[in-house]
């Protein structure tokens, strides 16, 4: 029996998963769970293949940083909780002893709690969804609802693989992480135009994306292919 609210489920049952879709599915999936699951400040997709993790969609640079901090070292929550099918909840990070190095640098970040859900995925692939609050104890009552959006999350990866073979695949990730790369550009220019930090960044370019009605991602070359552009010579 369902955990979520109808609203949720609505909005789960909306998304279709066309050829070259993965990603923009992936993004709507990361934004829907975070507005079902009580407690979650930001949200993220974790994927890992031959011993390689990337985020695959966030809702927010919170939920990337926590991520990426873990991938520096090789393990965290949500690359155990992928590769070992475990739910991974975090109730305080301030007291955590099993990823100790890695909860001493995402305090600082502003992460007090997580959950990490593994992805119930039949392939080479494996991953999590990633929830991530500011406040202690935040996920004790999400458990079971993380676990149903983990599922969806799963059908829509498994749907993408089953008619993507290897090569075309690895030309997905390879453009997920050309993304993030031109998004990090945007935010840089984002920053050092409003004197603000990166979470800031990232939601000013989220509400501009979704203001607009455009790709996060086509926005971000937008605003880095306006800062490249030469100026024009001025008039003699």
């Amino acid at each position: 029996m369902t955990v979520l609210p109808p609203s949720t489920l609505t909005a789960l049952l909306s998304l279709r998963l066309g050829e070259g879709e993965l990603q923009e599915v992936l993004d709507r999936l990361v934004g829907i769970a975070k507005d079902a699951l009580d407690g979650a400040d930001e949200v993220s997709i974790t994927l890992v293949r031959d011993d390689k993790p990337w985020t695959a969609a966030y809702t927010g640079q919170l939920a990337l940083d926590a991520d990426e901090l873990q991938y520096e070292r090789g393990y965290g929550p949500c690359i155990d909780a992928g590769i070992s099918g475990t739910v991974l909840r975090v109730d305080d990070m301030r007291g955590e002893s099993r990823w100790p190095d890695y909860a001493t640098v995402v305090v600082p970040r502003g992460v007090l709690s997580s959950l990490s859900v593994p992805l119930p995925l039949q392939t080479e692939l494996v991953g999590a969804l990633n929830c991530y609050s500011r406040e202690p104890q935040a996920f004790a009552a999400s458990t079971t609802a993380a676990v149903e959006l983990a599922s969806h999350v799963a059908v829509a990866v498994s749907n993408a693989m089953s008619y993507l073979d290897a090569a075309a695949l690895a030309d997905h990730m390879r453009a997920a992480m050309e993304s993030r790369s031109v998004i990090e550009q945007a935010k840089g220019i984002i920053m050092a135009q409003n004197r603000c930090d990166a979470e800031r960044a990232f939601d000013v370019l989220r509400r501009a994306s979704q203001g607009r009605n455009v790709k996060l991602r086509d926005l971000a070359h937008e605003i880095v292919e306006r800062v490249a552009a030469p100026p024009t010579a001025g008039r003699s």
